[in-house]
């Protein structure tokens, strides 16, 4: 609905002026007003969350839901912000909006299948790139993350050549190139040359010119030069440093105050367990195999495996009504001893349950919930909690030459990694200790080396039977969105483990600060 042009320019000027207590009230009143205002109760929601008000942002948001119109691009910002604040139910139920099957807003419709791969619909969201593609669609981003689509489906061949036409329009597309070098094992030079031909086009208002260096490193890597393998890491990790800056003394202060709110006594009195099916959570660092994990323990006919769900930081989140983006703050730390486990329960239940399709478990793999281990057993003392681990110097390692983005800051020097590490596997210890026996370690090695005897001791945990399907990642079709998605396709192999002994002269700094030297 129309608002004049005054009342709505005294808005946004009040937001420009960071007046927000002042827009909040004038926001209030047109959706008082006029209740199916979508654009201003979405308004109402950005301003809520400004000033730290998950909850009654995520009220303006579902509001606006209910009355959204036929219009994709305004199906898009409302589902994305759904998303980003936890309501994936609510996200799911825009994606169906009747308005989508007949938009030719190719853009929008692109934007759309990026919510679908968010929530783990994969096939959805090819279908509406492909929609996209046939009204004209024809950007290098737009091929860029078509591939990424193809690739999480396992359609490599596709993957590749989407990417080479990124390449072919923008030859400066960093990331589409360490994407293709990631692909496959790199046996001869060619996209090394295109590399050291046009790294300098790419832009630098993003992660290209970065990315172009990982890509050179993965390519040096695999030709077994390693000397210069070495020195294209080290400039890439350097410049994603700069880029994305990193505060190790506030990343340890927020472990040491997960485990001293975390007590012995604290996770003593639990949540009541509730009926449906059983979440599976799959922790640890990143890289060290979780994915692997997920793939076989999603060949068993009682589990579903829809990959990575942020669904408990943000439900933790909502509890404690305090927004934020990283898993742990020191607003969310204040709030989360008080905060309603029993509530916290139910609204990850309720967000996630949907995904287990029938079966009896369902499994949740996000690497980062070791950081959250205590309160997920507080409020659902009757999961399971599967924790993988990998031995210090392959894991950190793996995480040096992996380029997160902005996700996992840490891992861009060897120091601040050590660091990183160290908080890690003290928080882990504690967890073993407050908590005896609700953590099942897995190691990496051993699941690589006898994965059958790893399997039938993680089934027992999880109180399935063994099923000798499970030992076969090869053998499940499911989506996979993460960096392993090409990997975790083959047969269970070795090549992985020792990885980092190439570079051994170079990580002995690493050693020596992990204590494994």
């Amino acid at each position: 609905m129309a608002v004049a042009d005054h009342r709505w320019a005294r808005i946004e000027r009040y937001i420009a002026d960071e007046r927000l207590p002042a827009a909040r009230i004038a926001l209030e009143s047109l959706v008082a007003e006029q209740p199916v205002h979508v654009q201003g109760r979405m308004l109402l929601s950005s301003v809520l969350l400004a000033q730290g008000k998950l909850r009654e942002a995520a009220a303006q948001a579902l509001a606006a839901a209910s009355h959204l119109p036929a219009d994709a691009e305004t199906i898009c910002t409302v589902a994305h912000c759904l998303f980003r604040i936890g309501e994936t139910l609510a996200t799911r139920d825009c994606l169906r909006h009747p308005g989508i099957a007949v938009s030719r807003d190719a853009p929008a419709l692109a934007k759309l299948a990026h919510v679908h791969q968010l929530i783990g619909q994969h096939d959805e969201g090819l279908a509406l790139m492909d929609r996209a593609r046939a009204l004209g669609l024809d950007e290098p981003e737009f091929h860029y993350f078509r591939a990424l689509q193809l690739q999480f489906l396992g359609r490599l061949d596709e993957t590749a050549a989407e990417l080479r036409t990124a390449l072919a329009m923008r030859p400066g597309f960093g990331r589409a190139a360490l994407t293709l070098a990631r692909l496959q094992r790199q046996r001869d030079e060619s996209l090394l040359r295109h590399i050291q031909v046009h790294a300098a086009e790419a832009s630098p208002d993003n992660e290209d010119g970065d990315a172009f260096e990982f890509a050179r490193f993965k390519a040096l890597d695999d030709l077994r030069r390693t000397d210069e393998a070495w020195t294209a890491l080290v400039r890439g990790n350097d410049l994603m440093r700069v880029r994305v800056g990193h505060d190790g003394a506030t990343e340890s202060r927020h472990f040491e105050r997960v485990r001293a709110i975390c007590s012995a006594a604290f996770l003593r009195e639990t949540a009541t367990p509730r009926d449906g099916p059983v979440p599976i959570f799959i922790l640890g660092m990143p890289r060290s195999g979780t994915t692997l994990l997920e793939r076989l323990l999603g060949n068993h006919p009682q589990v579903a495996s829809p990959g990575e769900l942020p669904d408990f930081p943000r439900q933790l989140r909502y509890v404690a009504d305090t927004h934020g983006m990283g898993v742990l703050d020191d607003s969310l730390l204040d709030r989360a001893a008080g905060a309603d486990h029993a509530l916290l329960a139910r609204r990850y239940l309720e967000q996630t349950q949907w995904r287990a399709q029938g079966r009896s478990y369902y499994i949740d793999k996000l690497p980062a919930n070791w950081m959250l281990a205590g309160f997920i057993h507080k409020a659902l003392p009757h999961a399971v909690i599967l924790h993988m681990r990998r031995s210090a110097m392959e894991v950190c390692y793996s995480n040096y030459k992996a380029l997160f983005g902005a996700s996992h800051t840490y891992s861009y020097r060897l120091d601040e990694l050590a660091a990183h590490y160290q908080g890690y596997r003290a928080t882990m210890d504690h967890w073993r200790q407050a908590m005896p026996g609700v953590v099942l370690d897995v190691s990496y090695e051993t699941l690589v080396d006898d994965p059958e005897a790893t399997l039938r001791r993680v089934l027992a945990h999880c109180g399935l039977p063994y099923d000798a399907r499970c030992v076969d990642p090869a053998g499940n079709s499911n989506p996979v969105s993460t960096l392993s998605s090409a990997q975790v396709r083959e047969p269970i192999h070795r090549r992985a483990l020792s990885e980092w002994r190439r570079y051994q002269a170079q990580l002995s700094p690493l050693a020596q600060a992990l204590g494994d030297g």
